[in-house]
């Protein structure tokens, strides 16, 4: 019954890691579709958010068969819930990567960012991939030492969206209301994105522990 349990958590959190390496994927190309103006790396995306989708839903079933045939308690169930929550997580970071695509989609042939913000975005994207790339190792190790590392990893990603609405802000900004609502929009994208890597990893830290994070530190 237990290796059972086992190999059955350990396909849930195979499926976990490849989704992770999916949205992954997709905010990379998304945000090189942006930068350049790229049409077919944008459809690319959208056309394979479908691939995510089914992976989300291949998750979940694997966390229902876990719940309904093995019977779990204490830590086991916490596992188990916790991988509810994280394929919620996984699953919104693949839809804010498409949010990406669609935008850039929508403004071809036309360039969505302006000069003065577009490095700004080529940073925040490769934080972005960085992010979900630490995010797949935390669930991977199970390691909640790593787990709280990662949290304080998207503090550059903050810092990188407080400077857009500086940018924007300046009287010097010259490109129209639409320009700005796009990059506000996009700009938000890109901090939640990081937001729900960082929620990854508070959940590996419960899953792991039992506790919060916060519960930790206090104890430590």
């Amino acid at each position: 019954m237990r290796d059972a349990y086992q190999e059955q958590m350990s396909a849930l959190n195979t499926v976990l890691g490849q989704m992770v390496e999916e949205v992954g994927r997709a905010m990379e190309m998304a945000t090189r579709s942006l930068l350049e103006a790229d049409l077919e790396l944008a459809e690319r995306v959208i056309s394979d958010h479908d691939a995510i989708a089914e992976q989300s839903v291949e998750a979940e079933d694997l966390a229902f068969k876990l719940m309904a045939l093995q019977a779990p308690v204490a830590g086991d169930l916490r596992s188990i819930v916790s991988g509810f929550q994280l394929v919620s997580e996984i699953d919104r970071m693949g839809a804010l990567a498409l949010h990406v695509a669609k935008v850039a989609r929508r403004r071809h042939p036309a360039h969505v960012l302006p000069e003065e913000v577009a490095g700004y975005f080529e940073e925040m994207g490769r934080l972005a991939v960085e992010l979900a790339h630490n995010a797949h190792r935390v669930l991977e190790s199970q390691d909640y030492h790593d787990a709280l590392s990662l949290m304080d990893d998207d503090d550059a990603m903050d810092d990188l969206h407080r400077h857009l609405f500086t940018v924007m802000m300046d009287r010097e900004w010259a490109h129209g209301v639409s320009a700005a609502v796009d990059v506000t929009l996009l700009g938000r994208y890109y901090e939640r994105y990081a937001d729900h890597a960082v929620l990854i990893a508070r959940r590996v830290v419960f899953q792991a522990t039992g506790k919060t994070p916060e519960q930790l530190l206090e104890a430590s």
